[in-house]
């Protein structure tokens, strides 16, 4: 017998199938040969300092280097502890009693790091010593698993991709685990979360953040001047920029008195645009938040859904093209899509026999190729589901058709002694661009016109002109898009010339892990969303300006690691030398978090408004009795607004918040309302005209 052992129950219940594999059994499927087993992702992890005999926060005990690493099962949160996971213990010693009956493993686990690390602690774990092979595929279609299964690759062939992810969960641990003490333990008050990725990106939040909210706005003024030829209107901007209203008001009448402007440049020329690449995960995370409002988390769990659907190709992938041999099945794929009638009509124009072969760098395609759908044609998705494979079909399309070429026109004119100009665009072949119909998004400046016939000399008449008011417009705040280009293009500043172009190919964090590291700062209180806005929070504030300047917040210090994990894959160096230089960054990190001086807030003395005779703690989440056996608490968090110290305090002494704005209700509007406690503490909203 051979166990075959997926990722997730619903993947193992395809390979079964199709390997006559049909007997239901407690936690796997038997027959022809065959267990077919799971795992529901990480059942074992690396244990956690109270498994070390390790209690609570101490200076005394950081930092904590594990020696060996210990691997434990999946624990979940129950109240304030942490207890196994009686699903997980169950399903671990189902694996382990079809290991040991077995007498080959076939890996089937997601074919990327984070799935060689799943399988690879799992077979430690429960102490196998059984051969293994690996199941490497993009899809699950039945097509890809039958190929797969057809050419399995020894599982010593993934020792490299194996060592560079047990690096990562060891490195990440210790970094993770000493800075967080650390930080928490010089604050003497609260929780505090660090980690490699984590803080680095914070830090982007808060730095961008803070160059908003200090930028100086600054009002500057333009003339606008309409012209009508040959039945044409179209309009002209000044160069000029005038501080003053005054200014630019005398300018116009200027130029109003004199009635004319006269061309004195006219540039044309034609500009060809290439289609789009194929997405990888980053930019299809990117795509969904700009044109779906999703986050970065939801669109992977959307496309994971996809996946095990069959739809859709692996998600996972940094990639953004194909090899050579999967471009044979690219004209099958975008016929298919014929059968939707949205695509119907782009794909009659496409020519099958000659589509665009931009996507295919056999170079350029690492574990797995740019995001791709199947053979499998949906018919019935929910809404959102239906509108990430749309995103993931119409880009495919995209990426295929013809180049799009435009005609763009630079005007230069003269008005007295002011220079204007204008820019404008007039699509000459449509090209990938008719399969979503959009034509005006990739230079803002040019704007979709019809201009009639100039050329240098002519004289235009003025047909009326208006004063433009604007202003200097600060960074903008970064949204879950843009943060999640800026970790994809992070380190442009970091000196070293491999660790930049580490950095440059991959950023911080990886496709797969960025959406998690963006939800961990929202889970850590450390920012929120304002419409689309990433906002830090207070304490996402204070943590910045405290580790700014050290290496925990350093994006240099995750170029290091990159160009080692990568080396670490292709074996190159090893992963023992990797982790000695990890722990002796541990040791710096940890003493600079310790030796932090905290200038703490002084916090009121309240007593509990329930039972009227214990003082109250204020936490950054939560404000409590200090008695146990009082159950009065407040959520500092309400419909989205943080209540400040000042609003606890008046709340419990006098009953009542200041009238509070921008708290938004279940179904997203914002409104304003007072908080007020009744005689037993339970709090509840009194709105103004109420």
């Amino acid at each position: 017998m051979k166990t075959v052992i997926a990722e997730k129950p619903s993947v193992a219940r395809e390979i079964a199938s199709l390997l006559g594999a049909e007997t239901k059994n407690e936690g796997y499927f038997s027959g022809n040969g065959f267990f077919v087993t799971w795992a529901f992702g990480h059942l074992v992890g690396l244990a956690m300092p109270d498994d070390y005999g390790i209690a609570g926060f101490s200076k005394e005990v950081l930092p904590i280097l594990p020696n060996p690493f210990v691997l434990t099962q999946r624990r979940i949160k129950q109240g304030k502890e942490w207890i196994p996971d009686k699903n997980a213990i169950r399903q671990l010693k189902v694996i382990k009693s079809l290991f040991e009956k077995s007498s080959d493993i076939i890996v089937a686990t997601d074919a990327g790091r984070e799935g060689e690390l799943i399988f690879r602690y799992i077979y430690e774990f429960v102490g196998s010593n059984k051969p293994f092979q690996r199941l490497w595929i993009s899809s699950l279609t039945e097509k890809a698993i039958k190929k797969g299964f057809e050419n399995l690759i020894d599982g010593s062939e993934f020792n490299g991709l194996y060592h560079a992810a047990r690096a990562r969960s060891r490195a990440d641990w210790l970094i993770g685990i000493n800075a967080s003490q650390a930080l928490s333990v010089a604050a003497g008050n609260g929780i505090y979360s660090l980690g490699r990725v984590q803080t680095p990106t914070l830090a982007l939040v808060c730095k961008r953040f803070l160059e908003h909210q200090n930028f100086v706005v600054k009002p500057y003024f333009q003339v606008e001047l309409l012209f009508n030829k040959e039945f044409i209107s179209f309009k002209s901007v000044s160069k000029n920029k005038w501080e003053t209203k005054k200014d630019a008001q005398q300018a116009w009448n200027s130029i109003e008195r004199n009635g004319s402007a006269e061309v004195v440049n006219v540039d044309s020329r034609m500009v060809t645009e290439q289609p789009p690449l194929l997405f990888d995960l980053t930019c299809l995370q990117k795509e969904a938040s700009k044109l779906l409002n999703l986050s970065a988390d939801e669109t992977l769990k959307i496309a994971q859904l996809l996946y095990e659907k069959q739809f859709i190709t692996y998600p996972r992938t940094g990639s953004r093209y194909i090899p050579e041999d999967v471009w044979e099945e690219i004209p099958k794929l975008v016929n298919g899509l014929g059968v939707r009638k949205e695509y119907a009509e782009v794909i009659t124009s496409l020519k099958l026999g000659r589509l665009n072969k931009r996507i295919v760098n056999d170079l350029r395609v690492t574990d797995h190729h740019g995001l791709l759908i199947t053979d499998k044609i949906p018919s019935a998705l929910s809404a959102k589901e239906n509108a990430v494979y749309h995103l993931i079909a119409s880009r495919l399309l995209e990426a295929v058709s013809e180049v799009c070429v435009k005609q763009i026109t630079d005007v230069s004119l003269e008005a007295l002694h002011y220079e204007f100009g204008l820019r404008a665009s007039k699509i000459i072949e449509t090209g990938w661009r008719a399969v979503k119909g959009s034509f005006d998004e990739s230079d803002s400046d040019a704007h979709l016109m019809e201009l009639p016939v100039l050329k240098i000399g002519d004289v235009l008449r003025i047909k009326s002109g208006s004063i433009l008011e604007k202003q200097t417009k600060p960074p903008a705040l970064y949204t879950e898009a843009s943060l999640l280009s800026a970790m994809e293009q992070a380190g442009r500043d970091v000196e070293n010339l491999e660790e930049r172009a580490a950095l440059k190919e991959i950023g911080i964090g990886t496709p797969a892990t960025r959406a998690t590291i963006i939800e961990t700062l929202f889970s850590r209180a450390y920012i929120v969303r304002d419409k689309k806005a990433l906002i830090p929070t207070d304490k996402g504030l204070e943590v910045y300006q405290l580790v700014k300047e050290f290496k925990i917040a350093d994006i240099g210090m995750t170029a290091k690691w990159e160009v080692a994990l990568q080396r670490i894959e292709n074996n190159e160096i090893d992963d023992v030398r990797f982790l000695k230089e990890m722990e002796e960054d541990t040791l710096l990190i940890t003493k600079e978090l310790l030796d932090l001086k905290f200038e703490r807030e002084k916090l009121p003395h309240l007593i509990c408004p329930k039972c009227k005779c214990s003082s109250v703690v204020i936490q950054d989440k939560i404000v409590k009795c200090t008695d146990l056996s009082c159950s009065w608490i407040q959520y500092r968090l309400v419909c989205g607004v943080t209540l400040s110290i000042a609003d606890i305090e008046s709340l419990i002494n006098s009953g009542k918040t200041c009238l509070i704005k921008g708290m938004k209700s279940k179904s997203g509007k914002s409104f304003e309302a007072y908080i007020v406690l009744d005689e037993n503490g339970k709090s509840s909203f009194k709105f103004v005209n109420n």
